[in-house]
């Protein structure tokens, strides 16, 4: 939807505000996160921020299906060592497998993109968003097993992306005005859809390796690529067969170990 539409930052701001409607009826019948987590809500809260900027500028300067398998590609592994790192979470070796035969098979997605010298600035804004969406997957990992309650969790990280929604608001107040509103409720769609997708993942992490669920999410990645071909006709498309396949061997050694 962001690289879809002309006003990508008031597209951002009504994905966003669908967040917080889930969040904020999640709420109403979840019991509130314990206080240890609250320190992990806010800097994640913050950490999307930046994020949220990053992929907007990512999409303004290159294709979808580049700077999403690049920004994916390469936070299985940095999730993995950040748990190992913070809460001395090992993956066994034939898992660590698994989790390089899927950043492999997704950065090779962009594989033209990482090779082709005329998009640098591309390459690099979307390393930095792959950087940031590492850090509030493990600080969404540490938080939620803080929580006592996951969906409690949940319900109250969506709830704080109110302050992105505000934000928006103030900047792009007259173009959200002109927007129709049929595009409006499709970015609030959006914005429920991926809460659903996010909330799933957060509470997988509460009781799987971190590394793991990571890996086994960005095989969204291929149908991102999918999307972008089929629905905003990029190309090319052949190399992506290849890496697919690449992408599920490593899916089947995680499931296997």
């Amino acid at each position: 939807m962001l690289k879809a539409t002309t006003d990508k930052t008031a597209m951002l701001g009504m994905i966003s505000f669908g967040h917080v409607l889930t969040g904020g009826v999640l709420a109403c019948f979840v019991p509130v996160p314990d206080v240890a987590s609250w320190p992990y809500l806010a800097g994640s809260t913050l950490i999307h921020f930046a994020y949220y900027y990053l992929l907007g500028r990512s999409y303004r300067l290159g294709d979808l299906s580049q700077v999403y398998p690049i920004a994916r590609g390469i936070v299985p592994v940095l999730v993995a060592l950040g748990a190992q790192i913070t809460v001395g979470e090992a993956l066994p070796l034939a898992t660590w497998i698994g989790v390089l035969i899927v950043s492999a098979g997704v950065m090779l997605l962009s594989a033209g993109s990482l090779l082709a010298r005329s998009s640098p600035g591309v390459v690099s804004i979307a390393i930095v968003t792959g950087l940031f969406i590492a850090a509030y997957s493990v600080v969404d990992g540490l938080g939620v097993r803080q929580a006592h309650a996951a969906l409690g969790y949940i319900a109250w990280l969506f709830v704080l992306e109110i302050f992105v929604v505000l934000f928006v608001i103030w900047l792009r107040h007259k173009q959200l005005r002109q927007m129709p509103r049929k595009t409006l409720m499709l970015g609030v769609a959006g914005g429920l859809v991926s809460a659903l997708a996010y909330g799933l993942v957060i509470y997988a992490k509460e009781f799987s390796p971190l590394g793991v669920v990571s890996a086994l999410r960005e095989t969204s990645v291929l149908f991102a690529s999918l999307i972008g071909v089929v629905l905003l006709g990029e190309r090319p498309w052949r190399n992506r067969l290849g890496a697919a396949t690449i992408v599920v061997v490593g899916v089947v050694v995680i499931a296997l170990t």
